[in-house]
């Protein structure tokens, strides 16, 4: 398969089983990242939410953690023929076991297939069901691992997310609702924890097309610009 391009960096995504996807684009587009010098990307794939965070930020150091070890040598390779190779780190490791350091801003594009019929690929299995990390387990690694002014963000579909708001022991600080097509139904939300409640909880909506197939929307278009080559 051949490598996924974009303005910056490019993705191979051979012997991956998660290939780059519209969920981690727009995760690693919108998290606000701005004021981050270590990151975590935890469940990286091919690394290519880890590649948006180098691209778009200061960032001294940033890792991308994936149990699966085909995925993390991917990620391992990928880091290495970007233009931030110094800055980025992949290391096979699951979320629970991960240790040794801080991070003050984490981010994740986590399986989210709950109580479904399991793929019989386990590589594909690992990536989609939360059989080998749950939201509890997920929640419970971010707040060992994130310091206390930190911000963590993911995405998720609609129940989902929902789910792992009701449970988290992090503050919900800014979502965004985002649709497919205007007018239509919310399907998948991105969100930001932290520690500390804010005022308010910041609600932002996001329309990716406006109706027929890639008749993209101004707004879709201003996030991913600096990623995608065809804008």
């Amino acid at each position: 398969m051949a490598a996924f391009r974009f303005k910056q960096f490019a993705v191979e995504q051979d012997g991956v089983a998660m290939k780059v996807g519209t969920d981690g684009v727009l995760l690693g587009a919108w998290a606000d990242c701005s004021k981050a010098k270590r990151v975590l990307d935890i469940g990286t794939g091919t690394g290519v939410i880890a590649l948006m965070i180098a691209q778009r930020s200061d960032a001294q150091s940033i890792v991308g953690i994936d149990i699966d070890d085909s995925a993390a040598a991917c990620a391992a390779h990928n880091f290495a023929c970007s233009p931030w190779s110094t800055t980025l780190r992949a290391e096979q490791s699951s979320a629970q076991e991960f240790d040794g350091e801080q991070f003050d801003f984490i981010i994740s594009n986590p399986p989210y297939f709950v109580d479904s019929l399991l793929c019989p690929d386990s590589q594909r299995t690992t990536a989609r069901h939360t059989t080998d990390l749950t939201f509890e387990q997920l929640d419970k690694a971010v707040c060992r691992l994130l310091n206390k002014g930190g911000k963590f963000a993911l995405i998720l579909p609609v129940e989902q997310m929902e789910r792992y708001i009701s449970m988290t022991q992090l503050h919900l600080v800014r979502r965004c609702d985002v649709y497919p097509v205007v007018g239509g139904q919310v399907k998948r939300v991105m969100a930001e924890f932290a520690f500390e409640k804010g005022a308010d909880v910041v609600v932002e909506n996001l329309a990716i097309e406006r109706g027929q197939r890639g008749d993209y929307t101004e707004q879709y278009v201003a996030l991913t610009k600096d990623f995608y080559l065809k804008f």
